[in-house]
């Protein structure tokens, strides 16, 4: 009986023992005893087709800051929602009143603001431009808490950040393989960061751009927890177990 016993026992830890056990932490291979400095790369916000530019101007032609301040850009599919702004077009034009069209895709913001300055010099005193990004969208999908799309003021995100705004992954969220996928010049990019590693700050991908969207990917764990095959199991182990409590009290 005795022999039976332990069998039953040990089988029940076997069967608990099968879950695999993962890193829940951060930047695990950081220094606890030291400070650990690391240079971040640095990720440059670039104007790209379709996004929506606020400009205004500010000079000592009233009128012309008047055209600036009134300017409306497009509208959404349905034609509603009209949003101030300037739009960048397919061919990475932008049309401004007085100046015309201008090719600011691919240009920081600081030199477009450079560029429309230097054409409002022709036909406006001592202009003063400021351009702001109104369309800095990122996408956070799979094992967050709060997947969704999220419209970021200030044009300057990292990867943690926008994780915190989707309310963090949740116990099923591979941290170490979160797949950052980003258009450049038309083309889809797709990189896999490890959060477990501090390395991960020198990835030109760990500051976000915009329309950046972020998948985090489910571990095996959940996919056998859901699977029709290991649904059983949690109850199986448990009968186990109780049966051994019961062959324990039936021998004493």
């Amino acid at each position: 009986m005795k022999k039976l016993q332990r069998s039953l026992v040990l089988f029940a830890l076997a069967l608990c023992a099968c879950t695999p056990q993962r890193n829940l932490v951060y930047f695990s291979n950081l220094s606890e005893l030291s400070k650990s400095q690391i240079r971040m790369y640095e990720s440059e916000i670039k104007i790209q087709k379709n996004d929506l530019l606020s400009i205004s101007v500010n000079s000592l032609n009233t009128e012309s800051n008047i055209l600036f301040a009134s300017s409306t850009g497009a509208a959404d599919a349905d034609g509603s929602n009209k949003r101030p702004g300037f739009k960048v077009n397919n061919s990475g034009m932008v049309t401004l009143p007085v100046v015309g069209s201008l090719k600011v895709e691919g240009l920081r913001i600081e030199d477009a603001q450079k560029l429309i300055t230097q054409e409002l010099n022709k036909f406006v005193k001592s202009p003063v431009v400021d351009v702001q990004l109104l369309n800095f969208k990122i996408t956070v999908i799979g094992e967050v808490n709060k997947p969704a799309s999220f419209t970021v003021p200030g044009e300057q995100i990292n990867l943690l950040e926008a994780l915190g705004m989707a309310g963090d992954m949740t116990v099923y969220g591979k941290r170490e393989n979160v797949l950052v996928i980003r258009e450049i010049n038309g083309e889809r990019n797709m990189v896999r960061l490890n959060l477990n590693k501090q390395e991960v700050f020198q990835s030109p991908y760990f500051h976000l751009q915009q329309n950046d969207v972020i998948y985090v990917e489910p571990d095996k764990s959940k996919e056998k927890e859901f699977s029709p095959n290991n649904r059983a199991l949690p109850i199986v182990t448990a009968c186990i177990s109780a049966v051994a409590v019961l062959v324990t009290a039936l021998i004493r």
